[in-house]
């Protein structure tokens, strides 16, 4: 079992949003963490669309955020809200799957009119499915070099802004196996 699970809610291949998650994988796992990576593209659509709690994947998905440590979930901005495939991947998880795990949410959208869809849209799904969440960062994708995998991030920051939430997770997490041992 992975000890930080990230879920992409892109239904694009070659998204923004999974350029800087990624990109987060990669600095999770410098800090010597262990990564599971997910996207609403691995569950089928037949799955989504009809609802299939029972799903091999969608149960395995459940299974993993569960026995983590954390999890960080992004997405590109649609309507000012989550993409709607991520919505139909979340209704299918238990409503408490991120239980006392703490969340570091993501989004990436084309302009600032939407800075606050984390705060008004992403975070109260999230807290509604138990998440212990981090601030979170909003991304403008014009910050985003998709094509840069070693360096995706272009701004500054923005960059410094991600990086502070990966060790504020990371920060919890060991807080978190701290208490647990004793």
């Amino acid at each position: 079992m992975s000890e930080v699970i990230i879920i992409s809610g892109s239904p694009s291949a070659t998204s923004s949003s999974e350029a800087a998650l990624y990109y987060l994988q990669k600095q999770v796992e410098k800090e010597g963490l262990t990564t599971s990576f997910y996207s609403v593209r691995d569950v089928s659509p037949e799955d989504l669309f009809y609802a299939r709690f029972d799903s091999k994947i969608i149960q395995e998905i459940s299974k993993q955020i569960q026995s983590a440590k954390a999890v960080i979930i992004g997405s590109p901005v649609y309507k000012a809200s989550y993409s709607g495939v991520l919505k139909a991947l979340l209704d299918l998880l238990p409503e408490d799957v991120f239980q006392d795990t703490p969340v570091l949410p993501i989004m990436v959208g084309g302009s600032q009119s939407h800075l606050l869809a984390v705060d008004f849209a992403f975070k109260p799904l999230l807290s509604n499915m138990k998440g212990e969440l981090l601030r979170g960062v909003y991304v403008l994708e014009q910050f985003i070099q998709k094509n840069n995998s070693n360096h995706p991030i272009v701004n500054e920051d923005i960059l410094l802004r991600l990086e502070s939430q990966v060790q504020e997770l990371i920060k919890l997490i060991h807080a978190a196996s701290t208490y647990v041992h004793h």
